[in-house]
């Protein structure tokens, strides 16, 4: 006799979402140099019927939560953390801008490594075209 094999925690949080019934989730990704193109693209997306997670923080922007040089180690360290949560709850990724770097390049690759579909605004960057 066979006995079902238990749901991953990705099948059920995939299975959760179905009954549910909510709308497919994108998370933007990419430098954060390109925040207008993402308030762009989240525009677009959301007028689109879908739910968009995309960065919170431009740390390239001065702001007093990270004018420590410490402190922004380690707030970045948190933010990058958190950025790969909501690359695993979305159900694919946007990437923005056409210019990829180490932070973007890396979220490109875990998103695949999970089975993401991953589009780009600029096709022409994707590390693996």
């Amino acid at each position: 006799m066979s006995y079902p094999q238990p749901l991953t925690p990705e099948e059920e949080l995939a299975d959760a979402k179905k009954r549910l019934s909510l709308p497919p989730i994108v998370v933007i990704c990419g430098s954060t140099r390109f925040m207008a193109e993402m308030t762009e693209a989240d525009l677009r997306e959301t007028t689109a019927g879908k739910i968009v997670v995309k960065p919170g923080c431009d740390m390239k922007s001065p702001h007093e939560l990270w004018s420590d040089p410490a402190a922004a180690r380690a707030l970045k360290v948190r933010l990058d953390d958190l950025h790969r949560a909501k690359i695993r709850l979305a159900d694919e990724v946007l990437v923005v801008g056409d210019h990829i770097g180490d932070s973007t390049r890396a979220e490109i690759a875990y998103a695949r490594s999970l089975g993401k579909p991953v589009r780009f605004t600029h096709p022409e960057v994707d590390p693996d075209a």
